[in-house]
């Protein structure tokens, strides 16, 4: 059974129901119209049952909405003899719901359970996760989408939003206070002050432009999301991510007095984005997130964050075969040292975590050089995963390791060809790379 949103002391919009009371089951309304005066006790099942056809028929009355259900149901049918009262207590339900969404909600009367309306994607560094979320999201407009980066620093007020000092000005007066000092061109002198604003963050920003525009997809875009710390970040906003088979929140949340003076003046009081001081998930707000499988040991997300999210592995592809890695002249496939060095990585650790993933770099003509290997590729897995030892890749033989500073200065070059020629990577064609030494042809 889903929420059927009505609270008690709710009143119809022609003032005839009124919402007495209610339980796990049933509602006690009172009705006042002609005829039909006196407390009932309401089924929320037969609710529903009338709320549906109302999305589907609205402009039916009740005792043709009695009639399409009469016999379609296993209800006690002296249940239907109400359909008066049922059929204004389904038109405030249609407008407890997400307000003017109600036509989004018809299609979503059998709900498409492959539609998830938060979803983390993760993987290792570089697999494309950020990509797939911009793949996604193509042709929906700019201003839908907004997006906020997690980090350690961040948190609620960074999040939501918070007072903040903003400049401001005001009208300067004269000596004695009442007139203000105006200029020849009759314009009032003013000074600049320093005032108290509530300024919205990027969640805020997304909820209200979810609700503004209730027949578009609203998109809040969170980077790094363990990279922050979500319990400090969302705070009670946490149980907002609960939503029903409907996209839409089951629990609402009070906003605080802050928030609540905030919305009111923006979206106006009524507005559903604060009914009753209270903030709820509209369905058509999706919140999409990325995260570095490496980093999980950063800020680590508790049991009850993860299970409000569906979760998406995005795995390595290995599919920039065109890409080659430039030393000097001398290249080599970048597939090839990808697919070495990851192999290398999980037979010492049982883990992809640390891989290297297809966009770990980004070449803009698909060519690495020998500076971008060095101080972006090999300086990650000399800090990050060989700094235990692991890894077993700082060799140019099974006797002899390498520490990093060895790759620069006079024989770096040299000594970087070795270690490529020890892991085995191959050219671009797939063959074992020869160079001249001592002007002799040596397999390296």
């Amino acid at each position: 059974m889903i929420d059927n949103g009505l609270k008690i002391g709710e009143l119809s919009k022609s003032g005839q129901v009124e919402i007495l009371d209610q339980d796990r089951l049933c509602y006690k309304v009172i009705s006042r119209s002609k005829g039909a005066y006196g407390i009932r006790t309401i089924s929320k099942d037969l609710l529903e049952e009338f709320y549906k056809l109302y999305i589907d028929k609205p402009d039916i009355t009740a005792d043709e909405a009695r009639s399409l259900l009469s016999g379609q149901s296993a209800i006690d049918k002296f249940e239907y003899g109400y359909a008066s009262t049922i059929w204004q207590m389904a038109k405030m339900l249609g407008a407890n719901r997400n307000n003017s969404n109600a036509s989004l909600l018809v299609k979503k009367q059998y709900p498409d359970n492959s539609s998830a309306y938060q979803i983390i994607y993760y993987g290792a560094p570089g697999t494309g996760k950020s990509h797939r979320i911009k793949e996604q999201l193509e042709g929906v407009p700019k201003e839908n989408i907004f997006r906020t980066t997690f980090h350690p620093d961040s948190d609620y007020s960074t999040f939501v939003g918070a007072y903040k000092p903003t400049r401001s000005e005001r009208p300067l007066y004269g000596l004695f206070g009442k007139e203000t000092v105006r200029l020849k061109d009759g314009k009032d002198l003013s000074e600049d002050i320093i005032t108290y604003k509530f300024i919205p963050q990027t969640f805020l920003n997304a909820y209200m432009q979810a609700y503004r525009k209730p027949n578009e997809n609203v998109y809040l875009i969170i980077e790094e999301i363990n990279r922050g710390n979500c319990a400090q970040i969302f705070g009670d906003l946490f149980q907002l991510l609960d939503r029903d088979e409907y996209g839409v929140s089951e629990y609402t949340i009070k906003a605080d007095a802050d928030l609540k003076a905030f919305l009111e003046d923006e979206m106006g009081e009524g507005n559903d984005a604060i009914k009753d001081g209270e903030l709820c998930l509209p369905s058509n707000l999706y919140i999409y997130a990325t995260m570095n499988t490496s980093d999980q040991s950063l800020f680590p997300i508790d049991s009850a964050f993860k299970r409000r999210w569906d979760w998406e592995y995005e795995p390595i592809k290995y599919k920039n075969t065109n890409w080659v890695i430039d030393i000097q002249g001398e290249t080599y496939s970048w597939v090839s040292f990808q697919k070495e060095i990851n192999r290398r990585i999980f037979e010492s650790t049982s883990s992809e975590d640390k891989m290297l993933g297809d966009y770990f770099v980004n070449p803009s003509n698909g060519i690495i050089t020998e500076k971008m290997l060095l101080n972006k590729i090999l300086f990650y897995l000399w800090n990050d995963v060989c700094k235990d030892g692991e890894g077993d890749i700082f060799k140019v033989s099974d006797t002899e390791d390498v520490s990093f500073s060895e790759l620069y200065g006079e024989n770096g070059t040299k000594t970087l060809k070795k270690l490529m020629s020890y892991l085995g990577v191959t050219d671009p064609d797939g063959n074992k790379v020869i160079i001249e030494k001592n002007e002799e042809n040596t397999e390296l």
